[in-house]
Protein backbone atom coordinates (compact mmCIF):
# COMPACT_ATOMS: atom_id res chain seq x y z
CA UNK A 1 0.00 0.00 0.00
CA UNK A 2 1.35 3.44 -0.98
CA UNK A 3 0.98 6.42 1.36
CA UNK A 4 1.72 10.12 0.83
CA UNK A 5 2.96 11.93 3.94
CA UNK A 6 2.86 15.74 3.90
CA UNK A 7 4.76 17.03 6.93
CA UNK A 8 7.16 20.00 7.10
CA UNK A 9 8.92 19.08 10.37
CA UNK A 10 11.90 16.91 9.27
CA UNK A 11 12.30 14.84 12.44
CA UNK A 12 8.60 14.02 12.66
CA UNK A 13 8.48 13.22 8.96
CA UNK A 14 11.36 10.76 9.35
CA UNK A 15 9.76 9.20 12.43
CA UNK A 16 6.36 8.70 10.76
CA UNK A 17 8.00 7.36 7.59
CA UNK A 18 9.95 4.86 9.70
CA UNK A 19 6.81 3.76 11.59
CA UNK A 20 4.84 3.22 8.40
CA UNK A 21 7.69 1.51 6.58
CA UNK A 22 8.13 -0.94 9.46
CA UNK A 23 4.39 -1.61 9.26
CA UNK A 24 4.85 -2.64 5.62
CA UNK A 25 3.78 0.51 3.76
CA UNK A 26 5.54 2.34 0.94
CA UNK A 27 5.82 6.05 1.80
CA UNK A 28 6.38 9.18 -0.31
CA UNK A 29 7.08 12.38 1.67
CA UNK A 30 6.54 16.06 0.87
CA UNK A 31 7.68 18.91 3.13
CA UNK A 32 5.17 21.58 2.11
CA UNK A 33 1.49 21.69 1.22
CA UNK A 34 1.98 22.84 -2.36
CA UNK A 35 4.24 19.90 -3.17
CA UNK A 36 1.91 17.56 -1.29
CA UNK A 37 -1.10 18.75 -3.23
CA UNK A 38 0.73 18.24 -6.53
CA UNK A 39 1.79 14.70 -5.62
CA UNK A 40 -1.67 13.76 -4.32
CA UNK A 41 -3.34 14.97 -7.52
CA UNK A 42 -0.89 13.45 -9.98
CA UNK A 43 -0.16 10.06 -8.39
CA UNK A 44 -2.31 7.16 -7.27
CA UNK A 45 -2.08 6.82 -3.48
CA UNK A 46 -3.99 4.56 -1.10
CA UNK A 47 -3.89 7.15 1.71
CA UNK A 48 -2.77 10.74 2.31
CA UNK A 49 -1.52 11.87 5.74
CA UNK A 50 -1.14 15.63 6.09
CA UNK A 51 -0.18 18.15 8.73
CA UNK A 52 -2.43 21.19 9.23
CA UNK A 53 0.04 24.09 9.54
CA UNK A 54 2.57 24.01 6.68
CA UNK A 55 4.42 26.41 4.37
CA UNK A 56 3.05 27.41 0.95
CA UNK A 57 -0.29 25.67 1.45
CA UNK A 58 -1.92 24.57 4.70
CA UNK A 59 -3.54 21.19 5.23
CA UNK A 60 -7.07 22.61 5.07
CA UNK A 61 -6.57 24.00 1.57
CA UNK A 62 -4.56 20.97 0.49
CA UNK A 63 -7.61 18.82 1.25
CA UNK A 64 -9.86 21.27 -0.62
CA UNK A 65 -7.67 20.99 -3.72
CA UNK A 66 -7.60 17.18 -3.59
CA UNK A 67 -11.37 16.91 -3.19
CA UNK A 68 -11.98 19.61 -5.82
CA UNK A 69 -10.19 17.38 -8.33
CA UNK A 70 -12.63 14.57 -7.50
CA UNK A 71 -10.00 12.41 -5.76
CA UNK A 72 -11.57 10.16 -3.11
CA UNK A 73 -8.33 8.88 -1.53
CA UNK A 74 -8.71 8.61 2.28
CA UNK A 75 -7.09 11.54 4.12
CA UNK A 76 -5.82 11.60 7.71
CA UNK A 77 -5.14 15.04 9.20
CA UNK A 78 -2.48 15.50 11.90
CA UNK A 79 -2.50 18.71 13.93
CA UNK A 80 -1.63 20.41 17.20
CA UNK A 81 -4.91 22.28 16.80
CA UNK A 82 -7.39 20.39 18.94
CA UNK A 83 -10.51 22.56 19.13
CA UNK A 84 -13.82 21.03 18.13
CA UNK A 85 -14.25 23.78 15.55
CA UNK A 86 -10.95 22.90 13.84
CA UNK A 87 -11.77 19.19 13.77
CA UNK A 88 -15.28 19.75 12.42
CA UNK A 89 -14.12 22.14 9.69
CA UNK A 90 -11.45 19.71 8.48
CA UNK A 91 -13.82 16.73 8.48
CA UNK A 92 -16.47 18.77 6.66
CA UNK A 93 -14.02 19.81 3.94
CA UNK A 94 -13.21 16.18 3.15
CA UNK A 95 -10.79 14.65 5.68
CA UNK A 96 -11.66 11.12 6.78
CA UNK A 97 -10.00 11.25 10.19
CA UNK A 98 -8.24 13.72 12.51
CA UNK A 99 -5.41 12.77 14.87
CA UNK A 100 -4.21 15.43 17.37
CA UNK A 101 -0.49 15.87 18.04
CA UNK A 102 1.28 14.48 19.98
CA UNK A 103 0.18 10.93 19.24
CA UNK A 104 1.42 7.41 19.88
CA UNK A 105 2.94 5.59 16.92
CA UNK A 106 0.69 2.59 17.56
CA UNK A 107 -2.41 4.76 17.29
CA UNK A 108 -1.23 6.30 14.03
CA UNK A 109 -0.67 2.87 12.46
CA UNK A 110 -4.03 1.64 13.80
CA UNK A 111 -5.85 4.61 12.27
CA UNK A 112 -4.05 4.11 8.97
CA UNK A 113 -5.15 0.47 8.91
CA UNK A 114 -8.72 1.46 9.81
CA UNK A 115 -8.91 3.97 6.96
CA UNK A 116 -7.46 1.50 4.47
CA UNK A 117 -10.05 -1.10 5.51
CA UNK A 118 -13.06 1.11 4.85
CA UNK A 119 -13.49 0.38 1.12
CA UNK A 120 -13.74 -3.34 1.85
CA UNK A 121 -16.80 -2.82 4.07
CA UNK A 122 -15.51 -5.53 6.39
CA UNK A 123 -16.49 -4.76 9.98
CA UNK A 124 -13.88 -7.02 11.47
CA UNK A 125 -11.16 -5.62 9.22
CA UNK A 126 -10.09 -9.15 8.33
CA UNK A 127 -9.70 -9.74 4.59
CA UNK A 128 -10.68 -13.17 3.34
CA UNK A 129 -10.59 -15.13 0.11
CA UNK A 130 -11.77 -18.74 0.21
CA UNK A 131 -9.84 -20.29 3.14
CA UNK A 132 -7.22 -17.52 3.16
CA UNK A 133 -7.46 -14.71 5.74
CA UNK A 134 -5.34 -11.67 6.56
CA UNK A 135 -5.71 -9.59 9.72
CA UNK A 136 -3.97 -6.20 9.25
CA UNK A 137 -4.33 -5.34 12.93
CA UNK A 138 -2.70 -8.48 14.30
CA UNK A 139 -0.41 -8.85 11.27
CA UNK A 140 -1.57 -12.44 10.87
CA UNK A 141 -2.17 -14.58 7.79
CA UNK A 142 -3.88 -17.97 7.81
CA UNK A 143 -4.88 -20.53 5.23
CA UNK A 144 -7.49 -22.67 6.85
CA UNK A 145 -6.22 -23.23 10.39
CA UNK A 146 -2.54 -22.95 9.43
CA UNK A 147 -0.81 -19.68 10.32
CA UNK A 148 1.63 -18.45 7.67
CA UNK A 149 4.59 -16.23 8.46
CA UNK A 150 5.34 -13.52 5.89
CA UNK A 151 7.94 -10.79 5.57
CA UNK A 152 6.72 -7.16 5.61
CA UNK A 153 6.78 -6.90 1.81
CA UNK A 154 5.09 -10.27 1.34
CA UNK A 155 2.38 -9.17 3.77
CA UNK A 156 1.91 -5.84 1.95
CA UNK A 157 1.80 -7.63 -1.40
CA UNK A 158 -0.83 -10.09 -0.22
CA UNK A 159 -2.80 -7.28 1.44
CA UNK A 160 -2.97 -5.38 -1.84
CA UNK A 161 -3.92 -8.49 -3.82
CA UNK A 162 -6.71 -9.25 -1.34
CA UNK A 163 -8.06 -5.71 -1.54
CA UNK A 164 -8.25 -6.21 -5.31
CA UNK A 165 -9.25 -9.88 -5.44
CA UNK A 166 -10.75 -10.88 -8.76
CA UNK A 167 -9.08 -7.97 -10.55
CA UNK A 168 -6.03 -8.01 -12.79
CA UNK A 169 -3.20 -6.08 -11.11
CA UNK A 170 -0.37 -4.98 -13.38
CA UNK A 171 3.27 -5.28 -12.43
CA UNK A 172 3.61 -1.48 -12.55
CA UNK A 173 0.64 -1.16 -10.20
CA UNK A 174 2.31 -3.48 -7.71
CA UNK A 175 5.58 -1.56 -7.97
CA UNK A 176 3.74 1.69 -7.28
CA UNK A 177 1.53 0.57 -4.40
CA UNK A 178 3.68 -2.01 -2.63
CA UNK A 179 7.18 -0.66 -3.26
CA UNK A 180 6.37 3.03 -3.90
CA UNK A 181 8.82 3.27 -6.76
CA UNK A 182 11.76 2.56 -4.44
CA UNK A 183 13.22 -0.22 -6.59
CA UNK A 184 14.55 -0.54 -10.12
CA UNK A 185 11.53 -1.23 -12.39
CA UNK A 186 13.70 -3.59 -14.45
CA UNK A 187 14.58 -5.79 -11.47
CA UNK A 188 12.83 -9.11 -10.82
CA UNK A 189 11.70 -8.09 -7.32
CA UNK A 190 7.98 -8.41 -8.06
CA UNK A 191 8.38 -11.82 -9.65
CA UNK A 192 10.58 -13.04 -6.78
CA UNK A 193 8.09 -11.91 -4.11
CA UNK A 194 5.14 -13.41 -6.01
CA UNK A 195 7.02 -16.73 -6.23
CA UNK A 196 7.83 -16.72 -2.50
CA UNK A 197 4.26 -15.79 -1.62
CA UNK A 198 2.91 -18.63 -3.74
CA UNK A 199 5.23 -21.13 -2.08
CA UNK A 200 4.12 -20.06 1.39
CA UNK A 201 0.40 -19.79 0.62
CA UNK A 202 -0.28 -22.55 -1.85
CA UNK A 203 2.01 -25.49 -1.19
CA UNK A 204 0.10 -28.47 -2.54
CA UNK A 205 -3.26 -26.74 -2.15
CA UNK A 206 -5.40 -24.96 -4.72
CA UNK A 207 -3.59 -22.10 -6.48
CA UNK A 208 -4.77 -18.60 -5.59
CA UNK A 209 -2.35 -16.23 -7.35
CA UNK A 210 -2.33 -16.48 -11.14
CA UNK A 211 -0.29 -14.89 -13.92
CA UNK A 212 -2.17 -12.95 -16.56
CA UNK A 213 0.14 -13.37 -19.54
CA UNK A 214 1.87 -10.14 -20.45
CA UNK A 215 -0.34 -8.10 -18.12
CA UNK A 216 0.13 -8.88 -14.43
CA UNK A 217 -1.39 -10.98 -11.66
CA UNK A 218 -4.76 -11.81 -10.18
CA UNK A 219 -6.02 -13.42 -6.99
CA UNK A 220 -8.93 -15.62 -7.97
CA UNK A 221 -10.11 -19.19 -8.44
CA UNK A 222 -9.47 -21.05 -11.68
CA UNK A 223 -10.04 -24.63 -12.76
Amino acid sequence: MRILLVEDEPNLSRLITSLLTRAGFAVDAADDGERGSFLARTNNYDLVITDYIMPRLDGYNLIKEIRHDGIATPILMLSVRQSTEDKVSVLNIGADDYLPKPFAGEELVARVNALLRRPTNLRSGILTFQDLSLDPQLYRVKRGTKEIRLTNKEFSLLHYLLLNSGKMISRDNLLEHVWGGEIDPFSNTVETHILRLRRKLEGKGKKLIHNVAGRGYTLDLRP
